[in-house]
């Protein structure tokens, strides 16, 4: 007797368990697909925070859910070796345009430096920002990025201008 009810316990563990983790994949899922429009969320591929596939999709887009320093996002392949390369503290040079929604903006996370990629913590940046609504696009040519402003306050804005990561902010609503 003892012996089907440590069974019994176990298998419950068990289906609890994948409970939770189906659970937590769905809202994953749900976190990603808030970063842009239906039409493109719905063919995306999804990707947990450590790479793995949450659901397969069939279109070019690779969308992630809200991290700790990042608000949930859909990617452009473009996007995702921009991102790659500044993990990997690499050069990263865009032969695209190429543009990433996030149209959840930050949510909870904590946001980024507008200068410094590298930046962690907001208490030690002077240009801490924190978008809501929001798209980056990245351009072929970095002389395409002169002459747009680098402050975040304006509706349209240069990040990370003198690192390889440089990108256009287009903010498209209010936060």
């Amino acid at each position: 007797m003892t012996r089907i009810m440590i069974s019994v316990g176990f298998l419950f563990s068990i289906f609890a368990s994948n409970l939770v983790l189906a659970d937590e994949k769905e809202t994953m899922i749900a976190s990603a697909e808030s970063a842009a429009p239906s039409f493109l969320t719905s063919t995306a591929t999804i990707k947990a925070p450590d790479g793995t596939i949450l659901r397969q999709g069939l279109s070019s887009y690779t969308c992630y859910p809200q991290q700790e320093a990042i608000g949930p996002m859909c990617n452009e392949s473009a996007w995702d070796a921009l991102i790659g390369a500044m993990m990997n503290k690499e050069n990263f040079n865009s032969d695209q345009f190429s543009v990433s929604y996030m149209l959840a903006g930050e949510g909870t996370a904590l946001g980024v430096s507008n200068s410094d990629p590298y930046a962690t913590e907001p208490d030690k940046s002077d240009d801490w920002v924190k978008e809501g609504p929001h798209l980056m696009i990245t351009v072929p040519d970095r002389a395409m990025l002169e002459g747009i402003s680098t402050d975040p306050s304006d509706p349209v804005y240069v990040m990370w201008k003198d690192t390889p990561y440089a990108h256009i902010m287009v903010k498209v609503a209010a936060e």
